[in-house]
């Protein structure tokens, strides 16, 4: 078991940070929580700064080692902690899936959803990390459908970044209400993890605004 020194974690409510902040909650370990408030730019400020140069959320200190970037905070906690059962070890076959979809998110999915969001012109599918919008989400979709989660019956990290990219891009309004997706977010959202970073990000908001 971690004693509380062992995850701090960096966070800024209704954030991308939400995403780390699922996983910190499935994990089922303590951890010392950092909140940052956005408005007043406590992100910019220097001691933030020495912690992500890039000015962004989230962040975790693992043992005193920085990780930022929420794929790879997902990737590392679930690894560091096998015991939570989010990962799937070196050696299995499904390692490679399981990776796959870790970084689609980030890579894929999340710049579909923003690019759509903004309405940004089409450039030509090469040229993008994602090719387009519709193969993205068909991709995922296809996953999904045959789940429960993306490797199965067993809900993953991965599960904890493309659950989240989803989520928040229906919010959005860009990613459709399809049938599918609509089923996985509601299995998602019946976990108690994902239950209690919803009450406690209302409060830190609210807190924040107050």
């Amino acid at each position: 078991m971690a004693n509380e020194a062992d995850i701090v974690f960096y966070h800024a409510p209704q954030s991308r940070s939400i995403i780390a902040q699922w996983m910190l909650e499935e994990l089922g370990q303590p951890y010392h929580l950092h909140l940052l408030n956005l408005k007043k730019e406590e992100h910019k400020q220097p001691a933030y700064l020495a912690v992500n140069p890039m000015g962004k959320v989230p962040a975790i200190a693992h043992k005193g080692v920085i990780i930022t970037e929420a794929a790879a905070i997902c990737c590392h906690l679930a690894d560091a902690y096998p015991q939570a059962g989010l990962n799937v070890s070196v050696g299995d076959p499904r390692r490679g899936p399981y990776l796959k979809w870790l970084f689609f998110g980030p890579s894929c999915l999340e710049p579909a959803i923003i690019d759509r969001m903004f309405k940004r012109p089409d450039v030509v599918p090469g040229a993008l990390g994602y090719g387009t919008f519709d193969t993205t989400l068909d991709v995922v979709i296809t996953a999904i459908t045959e789940g429960p989660y993306l490797l199965g019956e067993q809900f993953t990290a991965a599960d904890v970044v493309i659950g989240s990219g989803l989520v928040w891009g229906m919010a959005v309004k860009v990613v459709p209400e399809r049938p599918e997706i609509l089923a996985y977010a509601a299995r998602l959202r019946e976990r108690p993890a994902l239950q209690r970073v919803y009450t406690k990000d209302a409060e830190f908001a609210a807190a924040q605004a107050a």
